[in-house]
């Protein structure tokens, strides 16, 4: 007995793993657990790096060393005991593939059962003219004709010539010899003895009449016999004539009896993507081509060409009169007659063809001096600035060339098969009237009654019985956790880390595992607080069929309807790594000491503003048609606060990521970017830059720091130069570097760890022994600065250096913005690979807040809460009303209600996500969108702002 109650908990005890201090925690099994406290407290290296990457260690450990080389191995976490764990699956943010071949459908498996229906239930259709193709063996041919009325007359031909041009003298003449009479030729019946000239140049249509029958019982074996004589002359066709101006077009396989357009053999493959028997065979499967960008190349037709309106490789310099590029473009001037000083938008249409597209045949005189000064005269054929560039692209073998090549291309649908990805022979099978490509284009929702109601016939029905229900139930699913408005066909590449997460979840309830612990990382991101109840049913659910699931989750929601509740802090960073409180909502709401429940309880709340910002001036967008929005206008207010909110999947991305940032980054910042459809914007001229605060990394390797990137390291580095060591030996800032050789340690070429590979058994990475992990040779860590070497300022807490620069007001004002996003715990050399999503957001907003600003900056942040606690929120709202307070504009897209209620302005989007999406429901300040009884938001939103 005893021995079953221990198996009812996972034992965690002297977790050390990053920052934790030691952890003890019991987590009850088969329940649903939140981890929760601030960003960087420690709940990631618990849930993640403690209790995942165990859990999936021991689960590698029981395979043989020979599949665990190609595996690869997990690290031991620095935990003392863990007891009672279950295997573990993780379902991350981090884990989306970015494959362009990789579709939501592909991701959940529906597509592997819809390529099973349509192989085995579709109906093939002619891909030219669309008729219905059926395939008969000569058994059914002649039941079909036995079941006409006795007494039917009816004439056999065999077609075998279809549309062909030529005179066909040997074919005709080889029929006669076979011993055949008759042949209908183009619609003309013809004795084969006569002579018959066919003209040489027209297509013809020859029909060769085999037999003459009447219906009625006993013909069945002479009918046969003349089926099979048919098929055997024209490869499995049959044509018959029933006299009375009614045809019948049979065949034995699955070609069109009408123009012979043929299709293979249907099976599953033919309906792949990723499998040449199914994959278009102009784009491979990928549904898109890359292709040279005009638009891209002169950004801005207003300059001329002689001042440099072409800004692609290899053609910046045809503004300098030494460059043979220019030569070029002097010649063309001569030979058709056009300034080079005339801004590029005003030139003659078929100039600025010439200029794209090339000259053709013609050739151009180009007289060019080389740097020797000696001069030529060349002829040549100007092959146009998209052809040479596409040249170039495709001669250049550089990686990093091509890269920079690739900035001037857009993507573009396939022109063959328009970007459904298929062979027009696969997409012209069609199960309820669909081919496969318009059902995945179809909403989830739709997708679902679709396949729902779509009719078969019986034996049809009783094929394909397990697959439907087999996809309705994985189609169910997904809209359980409130992805109705995706589609099949929508790139993976192209899903947020909620959408991708609750994907995942969603295919792991279809395999029905039980006794696994299900480890998630906020998967309510990006989910409007409408389908948070959906998706805490979908957890529960996981959690009834038998398995731990412990959620990493910020969610107020999701918390009260947890069993259990960890609340690690009480800090974060340094000062977090411990378990504050541990309970049900009610009980943590009872601890003093316990942040998370001081906000739950409501003794702590993110106050609402005293009062909201008024504004003038406007950015206005008109006719956005962008994926689904449906031409709308907006007005977007500048110098103010500013939220974008709707239900998923509502067009808050494809407005302001696609159009508004696009744009504007293209206008003001001179981007190559390519903004959605929209018809035109007005009021940028108020604005000079736009910025977008994203959860990217701040930086690739673990050699970008927070140092790095805020800039204050240059400024470090310039104090140590002109320290008294360092002018003695001659120092500059160079040698304070860990990227370049001089003053880094080259044992480990400034990394501070060396790598060691293991075959198989994990890489392990040791301190370098030279200098023992500090980065620096020992001359360049023998310079100190007030009694500190480079080394020990990097080691720094942001804290730490507040207080040991305060004497340095550039470098003092730059940790002042740190602490005051609530960074004052990480390192400044703490490499970016550790920090996590909402740590990286948070140093570039104290960089941005750090620049002395103009007052006249457009900052786009996109879920910005994502990672971040109740109080860290708080922090964030503050910072985005000092950018706000400055004169600037802040436009942020947010479901967190303590972000909207703090805004000045809110546009809602809406009604529903998908096509049901796409307008501006209302607008408005947050007081006057909670009134609105058509938004969901302001529904919500009512609570918050009591």
């Amino acid at each position: 007995m005893g021995n079953t109650l221990e198996k009812k908990w996972i034992k965690i005890r002297g977790a050390n793993e990053h920052n934790l201090k030691h952890v003890d925690l019991d987590i009850p099994r088969d329940s649903l657990v939140v981890l929760t406290g601030l960003s960087g407290s420690g709940k990631s290296s618990l849930a993640f790096d403690t209790i995942y990457a165990e859990g999936q260690r021991r689960y590698m450990e029981s395979l043989s060393s020979y599949a665990r080389q190609f595996l690869g191995q997990m690290e031991k976490p620095d935990v003392e005991l863990i007891e009672g764990l279950s295997p573990a699956i993780s379902i991350d943010q981090k884990s989306t593939n970015r494959n362009p071949r990789s579709t939501v459908g592909t991701v959940t498996e529906i597509y592997d059962y819809l390529r099973l229906l349509y192989a085995r239930v579709g109906i093939p259709h002619c891909p030219e003219c669309g008729r219905e193709i059926k395939k008969q063996t000569v058994d059914e041919m002649v039941d079909l004709l036995m079941k006409r009325e006795e007494g039917t007359k009816m004439q056999l031909f065999a077609p075998v010539v279809r549309g062909k041009k030529g005179k066909h003298e040997k074919l005709l003449e080889s029929i006669r010899r076979s011993g055949f009479v008759r042949a209908r030729i183009d619609g003309n019946m013809y004795e084969l003895e006569e002579e018959i000239d066919l003209e040489k140049n027209n297509r013809h249509t020859i029909e060769v009449l085999v037999d003459r029958l009447v219906v009625r019982k006993g013909i069945e074996k002479r009918l046969t016999d003349s089926i099979e004589q048919v098929l055997s002359l024209s490869n499995g066709l049959l044509l018959v004539d029933f006299l009375n101006g009614e045809e019948l077009r049979l065949s034995t396989s699955f070609s069109c009896p009408v123009d012979g357009s043929s299709i293979e053999e249907i099976e599953p493959r033919s309906f792949s993507f990723n499998n040449p028997f199914g994959a278009c065979p102009t784009c491979f499967g990928i549904g898109y081509k890359m292709e040279f960008d005009a638009e891209l190349m002169i950004p801005d037709e207003s300059l001329s060409l002689n001042q440099g309106a072409i800004s692609v490789m290899g053609w910046m310099n045809s503004k300098d009169e030494g460059s043979f590029t220019h030569a070029m473009l002097v010649a063309l001037s001569e030979k058709y007659g056009f300034s080079l000083d005339t801004p590029f938008c005003e030139l003659p249409e078929k100039i600025r063809k010439i200029i794209l597209q090339g000259t053709g045949t013609e050739s151009i005189t180009v007289r060019y001096a080389s740097q020797f000064g000696k001069g030529n005269v060349h002829r040549v054929v100007f092959e146009g600035l998209l052809n040479n560039v596409e040249r170039r692209y495709k001669e250049c073998f550089s990686e990093k060339m091509k890269q920079e090549y690739e900035q001037f291309m857009r993507i573009t649908p396939c022109p063959s098969c328009h970007g459904a990805r298929l062979k027009p022979s696969s997409l012209s099978v069609t199960v309820g009237e669909k081919n496969i490509y318009e059902s995945c284009t179809l909403p989830l929702d739709q997708f679902h009654d679709w396949i729902s109601t779509v009719t078969l016939t019986a034996m049809e029905e009783k094929i394909a019985d397990q697959i439907i229900r087999e996809i309705k139930a994985r189609s169910k699913f997904m809209l359980d956790v409130g992805l109705n408005y995706l589609s099949l066909a929508r790139s993976a590449g192209t899903l947020s880390g909620g959408e991708a997460q609750r994907i995942r979840l969603a295919t792991q309830i279809g395999s029905g595992l039980v006794g696994v612990a299900y480890i998630l990382d906020e998967p309510s991101i990006g989910l409007h607080q409408r389908d948070n109840d959906k998706l805490i049913a979908t957890l529960k659910r996981l959690r009834d069929l038998g398995n731990s699931v412990i959620v990493v989750e910020h969610d107020e929601d999701t918390m009260r309807e947890a069993d259990l509740i960890v609340d690690i802090g009480p800090g974060a960073g340094e000062h977090g790594g411990q378990v504050v409180a541990v309970g049900t909502a009610k009980e943590i709401m009872k601890n003093k000491d316990s942040i998370t429940g001081q906000y739950l309880s409501g003794k702590k709340k993110i106050p609402l503003p005293k009062h909201r910002r008024s504004f003038t001036k406007t950015l206005d967008v008109y006719g956005a048609q962008e994926n689904n929005l449906k031409n709308v206008d907006v007005k977007i207010p500048l110098s103010v606060f500013t939220c974008v909110t709707g239900v998923s999947g509502s067009g808050k991305s494809s407005l302001v990521n696609e159009i508004v940032h696009k744009h504007c980054a293209k206008v003001l910042n001179k981007a190559k970017m390519i903004p959605g459809k929209f018809r035109k914007m007005e009021g940028l001229e108020a604005l000079d830059k736009v910025i977008d605060i994203d959860q990217s990394p701040i930086g690739r390797t673990p050699r970008s720091n927070p140092a790095t990137y805020t800039g204050v390291f240059d400024l470090i580095r310039d104090l140590f130069a002109s320290s008294k060591d360092a002018k003695e030996r001659g120092y500059t800032k160079g040698r304070f570097s860990f990227n370049v050789k001089g003053g880094r340690c080259e044992a480990c070429s400034g990394d501070g760890i060396v790598k060691i590979e293991m075959h198989f058994l994990p890489d392990v990475y040791v301190p370098c022994e030279v200098c023992n992990g500090k980065r620096y040779n020992r001359e360049t860590l023998e310079v100190r600065y007030k009694g500190k070497n480079i080394y020990d300022v990097l080691n720094m807490t942001v804290e730490e250096a507040y207080e040991f620069f305060a004497h340095i007001p550039s470098i003092q004002r730059k940790m002042q913005t740190l602490m005051d996003v609530g960074l004052s715990y990480i390192r400044l050399g703490q490499p970016s690979t550790e920090l996590s999503g909402g740590e990286a957001q948070r140093i570039k907003l104290a960089t941005e807040l750090s620049r002395r600003g103009t007052g006249r900056t457009l900052y786009i942040l996109d879920e910005p809460t994502t990672g971040l606690h109740f109080e860290d929120v708080r922090k964030l709202v503050e910072m985005l009303q000092r950018l706000a307070d400055g004169g600037n504009t802040v436009l942020v897209i947010e479901h967190n209600l303590d972000v909207i209620k703090c805004a000045d302005y809110l546009i809602d989007m809406g009604p529903e996500g998908g096509s049901g999406g796409g307008t501006v429901l209302c607008t408005g300040t947050p007081e006057e969108v909670a009134e609105n009884p058509l938004s969901y938001t302001g529904k919500y939103l009512k609570r918050y702002l009591n």
